[in-house]
């Protein structure tokens, strides 16, 4: 077959997206068939893809996601190309793509938190744009072949939602090991990683976006409340420090108010240079904060997966996580479990995983082994199976 895979989400500022997309491309290349694959790519991470394997063919296709171009330029270069097969690793399929194509489903994380400050945008064009999100993600799921979800709990939201037979959607776990893309080139944001470290810092730590249903402003104000604690009681633990990793944007510098306003709230002003917020960072340094970490917390109130906590599993460093959407179904018992959406109830947990050294010796123990239990090659095999199944339906 001639399979095209939309990769124009590869590289590092993609996030859990880049990530998938360069497993995918990674690993295709291991698995011997006679397939073709036409692989589309943007400008930006055009030569992020290298390969020398014949079987592979790269194709400029640089429109910007979710555009009027990528409906309408990204949609033509599809069809001259003339796949038998198209995997998109996103729901953002050519809504006039009437080819087969397979889709990959993270999450419906914008139909369950669909409210405009989850945009930097204004209302009136939020509200056109989340229209036709939904008219898109809907088409995507109704007339895919197949549908890879990334987890069970992604899969049955899907049903939920959208009525389409079970028996459609194929799961296919992804992984929180191998942090190997290509550096990002952030001098600031290195550098601060390397102060960090070579400082020898205690600290909490969090990666991931500042969008509002990762409730992040619980997770701030749960970590005022657990240093005001420590410093009362003069405990070891009134020195850590929170860091808080990702692309800086609208979202992280609401945050940035917001950590202030709580410090003056719990007259904790000193305290709040204790929480850091550090841009994108290569991968190589993002692997030397999860090894150094105390402890990561993850407050997140709806995950398709959640990468970052299986990652920091893989590190061997305690996990703090919230228990709600696919958290349990991908951490199992190898993580502590709170309440979230209890400030209360995160703090005193921060002082358990913080302080208690079986707790931590169980954690520290029990991550690894989980996070065995994904692989990103698995996750390439399971969806080179779906072209197969494709392949030998349409013979």
């Amino acid at each position: 077959m001639r399979i095209g895979i939309d990769a124009r989400f590869l590289g590092p500022e993609s996030k859990g997206l880049g990530r998938y997309t360069q497993k995918l491309l990674t690993h295709l290349q291991d698995i011997e068939d006679r397939n073709r694959y036409v692989i589309f790519l943007r400008k930006d991470n055009y030569d992020l893809f290298e390969v020398d394997d014949p079987r592979f063919e790269k194709v400029l296709a640089d429109y910007q996601w979710y555009s009027f171009s990528e409906q309408i330029f990204f949609l033509a270069k599809l069809w001259r190309a003339k796949c038998d097969l198209v995997h998109f690793p996103h729901f953002n399929v050519p809504i006039f793509y009437m080819r087969p194509f397979i889709v990959t489903i993270h999450d419906l994380i914008l139909l369950r938190f669909p409210t405009h400050d989850n945009s930097s945008r204004g209302k009136v064009l939020y509200w056109l744009k989340y229209q036709v999100y939904k008219f898109v993600i809907a088409r995507a799921i109704r007339h895919a072949t197949k549908i890879a979800a990334v987890s069970k709990f992604t899969r049955e939201d899907i049903v939920r939602q959208y009525k389409v037979p079970r028996e459609k959607i194929f799961l296919t776990y992804e992984s929180g090991s191998e942090i190997d893309m290509k550096n990002v080139n952030n001098i600031l944001a290195e550098s601060a990683v390397h102060s960090i470290i070579e400082d020898g810092y205690k600290y909490f730590l969090y990666v991931g976006n500042a969008y509002p249903h990762k409730n992040l402003e619980i997770l701030v104000e749960s970590f005022v409340i657990f240093l005001k604690a420590q410093n009362k009681k003069g405990s070891d633990l009134k020195d850590l420090r929170l860091i808080l990793v990702g692309r800086k944007d609208v979202f992280y510098e609401r945050l940035e108010s917001v950590i202030g306003g709580c410090a003056r709230r719990y007259d904790m002003e000193d305290f709040s240079n204790r929480i850091v917020i550090l841009d994108t960072v290569s991968n190589g340094a993002l692997s030397q904060l999860y090894r150094n970490a105390h402890a990561f917390i993850f407050t997140s109130l709806y995950e398709g997966f959640g990468l970052p906590p299986l990652e920091a599993c893989a590190h061997g460093i305690p996990v703090l996580s919230s228990q709600l959407s696919s958290m349990p179904e991908i951490l199992g018992d190898a993580v502590l479990y709170c309440d979230v959406q209890d400030v209360h109830a995160v703090a005193l947990n921060m002082e358990r995983i913080a302080g208690d050294i079986h707790l931590r010796e169980n954690l520290h123990i029990k991550g690894p082994l989980q996070a065995k239990k994904f692989s990103w090659k698995r996750m390439v095999q399971q969806t080179h199976s779906l072209y197969s199944i494709h392949d030998t339906t349409n013979k």
